[in-house]
């Protein structure tokens, strides 16, 4: 049982290295596949949404994979390959997108999300507290009725 949670352990931190489908996918100069790789971490892989283009196995993923190596081996910089992409498919293609106007609500979210939810705590609490007004008689006497019955 240890040893198929060791092998389990094991291949889920090889997982990223398995991205590259391709071993012809990588750059033959070590620094630019470097730069290439720094670039695609900072990317968003559009459909799995939480990994970056370098630890996603999606078709997606490869071709932006492709398409930033591309640029690099071009001798663009960091910057002009992520401008191209977000010019492209917009702010939502970097893991950590500035903060704008036109992101203010993707940063403020999780304040939002907080605020919310103690919202709803205080006014569950501030109703568990009060205590039900008290039976009138007739409501006494019909609860009496129900019970004996």
């Amino acid at each position: 049982m240890i040893r198929l949670a060791l092998a389990f352990t094991l291949f889920l931190l090889a997982a990223p290295a398995f991205a590259i489908s391709d071993p012809n996918e990588a750059l033959p100069d070590p620094k630019q596949e470097a730069r290439a790789v720094a670039i695609g971490e900072q990317l968003r892989c559009l459909v799995c949404q939480n990994e970056s283009i370098e630890d996603s196995g999606a078709d997606l993923a490869r071709d932006l994979r492709h398409i930033v190596r591309q640029q690099v081996a071009a001798g663009k910089t960091d910057q002009q390959v992520i401008d191209w992409l977000v010019a492209r498919y917009g702010n939502f293609v970097r893991l950590r997108p500035p903060f704008e106007a036109s992101t203010l609500l993707l940063w403020g979210s999780p304040v939002l999300a907080l605020a919310g939810g103690a919202a709803i705590v205080l006014l569950a609490r501030r109703r568990q507290g009060e205590s039900p007004p008290p039976l009138s008689d007739a409501e006494r006497k019909r609860l009496r009725r129900l019970l004996d019955t």
